[in-house]
């Protein structure tokens, strides 16, 4: 993890992209949204207070489905 930025800079946010990395963004109320870098930033709706802050974090690992099922056998 990295050191946490103002959200100011958020507009430099292609520069510090890395491959296996996502950006952790947080706001005042204590809300974080993990995303890549989209300038705007859409932010959630339900969030109660403009982000403050954001920091490169590691991408959470894939979540693999169940395996699908066989197919039945139709006659």
């Amino acid at each position: 993890m990295s050191d946490w930025v103002s959200f100011d800079r958020w507009s430099e946010c292609p520069r510090l992209e890395r491959p296996g990395f996502v950006f952790e963004v947080s706001n005042e109320a204590g809300q974080s949204l993990f995303t890549g870098c989209t300038v705007p930033l859409q932010l959630p709706l339900d969030w109660t207070s403009p982000p403050v802050r954001f920091r490169l974090v590691a991408a959470p690992a894939p979540r693999h489905s169940a395996p699908m099922p066989t197919p039945s056998d139709r006659r």
